[in-house]
């Protein structure tokens, strides 16, 4: 891998590129440092990551026996947690001064059984942002229905926060009118610095795509070509145009005297971020949900392999913006035939959360059996 194209998708397109992966032998071994050094400009993280990179290594075995013979399990998984995402706060942290704050940022999700859990999500992100107290630390709270009033209340309190697992537009507007509204409680509680309260919106592509298709091949009656070849083809289509018009609310609604008045007082956007964008399906372009999405204010995060192919083949073009008008009609062909978008973002907002809680329930049953081993 080499800088050129991760350092062009920055300084000429606007967008910043995190890698979506943290494993501990990245940290030890100097990995992340290396990514970071060619042009990677945060990361972020999830339960599944984390259930992947604890269970596929020994390199934690020794400090999980140390720690389980004074506390439980579940604190265990979080002291082990919480020491990998330090130390690539660290590795980070040069990229966030360096940028005056914009960038370097690490995310650390709370745990996925507080998704509708609205008081639950508040008292977790405090404790996490009072224990790590780091300035690129970003808390990863889901924008469930539960999520929405949690996250705004953080705003309020100058808390950052990257909101995950956004599916649908209705649920992004609201994410976004939580960030304002939340910085304007805040800037009124007198004494804030509002420059200090940074946030992404992260919006999933990759999967509206495979769901939609999912509902298209129904539709049609087959996807093997016997189908109707009309709906078939709006196939990969739905995924890339709602993301696009995604943007169009953003550039709207970080505009204007509303926002003007909090940008004076030094506010920050709030970035929306492409999630899940290497693609799912063989036959599309391994950087459709990349090369497609390109443009000012914006955040990419994706796994190695992703960067690695954009680095080798990636075409660095402002394009999250082009025509517009042309996705908005992929959007009204799809409900033409049938797709409820709306629906389709609350299936995958519930599968999300669904498969964040396997991951993260399935883990501490592993580390408690080995714990019952060891003891």
């Amino acid at each position: 891998m080499t800088a050129t194209k991760l350092n062009e998708l920055f300084e000429q397109g606007g967008q910043s590129p995190w890698l979506d992966d943290l494993h501990r032998e990245w940290l030890t071994g100097g990995h992340l440092q290396e990514l970071v050094g060619r042009g990677v400009r945060g990361v972020t993280s999830n339960p599944t990551i984390f259930a992947k990179a604890i269970e596929a290594t020994e390199v934690y075995d020794d400090q999980f026996r140390r720690l389980i013979s004074s506390m439980s399990v579940d604190d265990a998984y979080w002291e082990m947690v919480i020491e990998d995402i330090e130390h690539a706060l660290g590795v980070l942290r040069p990229v966030h001064e360096s940028s005056d704050g914009a960038d370097g940022f690490v995310s650390l999700e709370v745990a996925p059984s507080l998704a509708e859990d609205t008081d639950g999500s508040i008292a977790a992100a405090r404790s996490l942002h009072d224990r790590i107290d780091r300035p690129n630390l970003l808390v990863k709270i889901p924008g469930t229905r539960a999520g929405v009033p949690a996250i705004h209340r953080l705003f309020s309190e100058g808390r950052s926060i990257n909101v995950t697992l956004i599916f649908s537009l209705e649920r992004y507007d609201e994410v976004m009118e939580a960030y304002v509204a939340g910085l304007e409680a805040y800037a009124a509680s007198g004494g804030a610095d509002l420059a200090s309260v940074h946030s992404v919106a992260s919006f999933f592509v990759s999967r509206v795509d495979t769901e939609v298709d999912r509902r298209l091949e129904a539709l049609a009656g087959g996807g093997d070509g016997t189908g109707d070849p009309e709906i078939l083809g709006l196939r990969g289509k739905a995924a890339v145009a709602q993301a696009k018009i995604a943007y169009e609310h953003f550039t709207a609604k970080f505009s204007g005297e509303r926002w003007g008045a909090l940008a004076r007082q030094g506010a920050r956007v709030q970035r929306p971020l492409w999630a899940s964008t290497s693609t799912k399906n063989p036959s599309y372009p391994d950087l459709l949900y990349v090369d497609s999405l390109i443009g000012p204010d914006t955040v990419n995060t994706m796994p190695e392999q992703t960067l690695e192919a954009l680095v080798d083949h990636g075409t660095i073009t402002r394009t999250v913006d082009e025509d517009v008008a042309g996705e908005h009609r992929v959007l009204e062909d799809l409900a033409r035939v049938g797709i409820d978008i709306a629906d389709v973002g609350t299936t995958l907002e519930e599968q999300g959360v669904a498969s964040f809680t396997k991951s993260f329930d399935e883990l501490l049953q592993s580390l408690t059996d080995k714990a019952n081993a060891i003891t």
